[in-house]
């Protein structure tokens, strides 16, 4: 114990005293602070390395081993086949932890909503079955079923699948053929009985669904690129640089914009998605749906509005409330009594108001666009 005492007291006394366990000396006698200047040549480089940990680009091979691990790992823990595993993280939207919170709170209610039956049922064991959607006597060894056992041929199989994956990415959640029957079919059937072809676009519809419904992963919106990047949501800046050189917005996917923060560059984009004269008359001839807030034109007809898919919210035109509060006794289809009162109250003053200086901020607007059109086209400029 003795010995351990003498040696960290000579460690202390060494370091304070600017020796070898402490700060080096100069030839004057005083200490080398030198390492200072070291950190701060290499300052900008740890930096930009910091602000490269909240993200990571993902090309096709990465997406597709990161699905697989993922798939892999739902299938270890609850004991699956990698077929049910996928089905489950497709119906939680590629998240593990959800999966594996859902399937262990209640297995049951997880299996039914996702179409996984709790036993596998095998096709009744003889040497011909009659197919459920043909009607054909087929031998038992050219017949396939799902988890639920329903038989069906080869033929009507492979028919049924290939205009399911045609239609589009629904067939990424496609169930048994028979009405009655919820039972998920999976990729192992997808792969027994489409074609190349049709398996292909199967896995692109696949590769697709994990990067847009992972709220951890986004496509890159530069044209014409392939990579993805998987963000560590709340990790900082949204700015991240994509494996192709294009800079963009992680939270908006617009470019790269910071410090300006996302509202004020999608009231921006708005405002420059048309020509000047187009917005103030957007401005001055519509009216924001109360519900999804895009703006709308009435041209004719009554005033019970209903809002274009998928808001579809129904309001009435001169008072914005829900049309569910209108009727005969607020005046019917064509007038509003509570739009009437309110107006001689006042309340509407501030719309009728922000319709009169749409015209006025017309000579603002063209003096900030010019600006920053002339900004981008020197960006890109420089970028080229």
């Amino acid at each position: 114990m003795d010995s351990e005492d003498d040696t960290r007291d000579s460690a202390d006394e060494d370091f304070y005293s600017g020796g070898e366990a402490g700060l080096a000396l100069s030839d004057d006698g005083e200490a080398d602070y030198d390492f200072a200047d070291r950190d701060s040549d290499d300052s900008d480089d740890l930096i930009s390395h910091r602000q490269q940990q909240n993200y990571s680009v993902l090309s096709e091979t990465d997406i597709k081993q990161h699905q697989a691990d993922d798939m892999n790992r739902v299938s270890t823990v609850l004991s699956i086949s990698k077929s049910e595993a996928c089905a489950l993280l497709r119906s939680y939207n590629w998240s593990v932890s959800k999966v594996h919170d859902e399937w262990f709170v209640d297995e049951a209610r997880v299996r039914t909503a996702v179409g996984l039956p709790e036993k596998q049922n095998e096709m009744p064991n003889e040497r011909e079955l009659t197919c459920g959607i043909c009607f054909e006597s087929c031998p038992r060894e050219s017949m396939g079923a799902a988890s639920c056992g329903h038989p069906f041929c080869g033929v009507c199989w492979r028919g049924y699948i290939s205009t399911a994956i045609n239609d589009g990415p629904g067939c990424l959640m496609l169930r048994c053929p028979d009405p009655s029957c919820s039972a998920a079919v999976g990729q192992d059937m997808v792969n027994l009985f489409a074609s190349d072809e049709d398996k292909g676009k199967y896995e692109r519809y696949l590769c697709r669904s994990y990067i847009e419904d992972n709220r951890k992963t986004k496509w890159c919106p530069a044209p014409g690129c392939e990579y993805a990047v998987e963000f560590v949501v709340g990790s900082g800046s949204y700015d991240v640089s994509c494996g192709c050189s294009y800079g963009f917005c992680w939270n908006c996917t617009e470019e790269a914009h910071r410090p300006v923060d996302c509202s004020t560059v999608s009231k921006w984009i708005l405002k420059n998605s048309a020509e000047s004269e187009n917005m103030n008359w957007i401005l001055a001839n519509s009216k924001p749906c109360p519900k999804c807030k895009r703006p709308i034109e009435k041209n004719q007809g009554c005033m019970h509005i209903t809002c274009t898919p998928p808001c579809k919210f129904e309001f009435c035109w001169l008072c914005l409330g829900p049309w569910s509060d209108h009727g005969e006794r607020t005046g019917g289809f064509y007038a509003c009594n509570r739009y009437e009162a309110a107006r001689q109250e006042g309340a509407f003053d501030d719309s009728e108001r922000r319709r009169e200086m749409a015209k006025n901020s017309l000579e603002r607007y063209t003096h900030y666009y010019e600006r920053w059109a002339a900004n981008q086209s020197e960006s890109c400029i420089s970028f080229q």
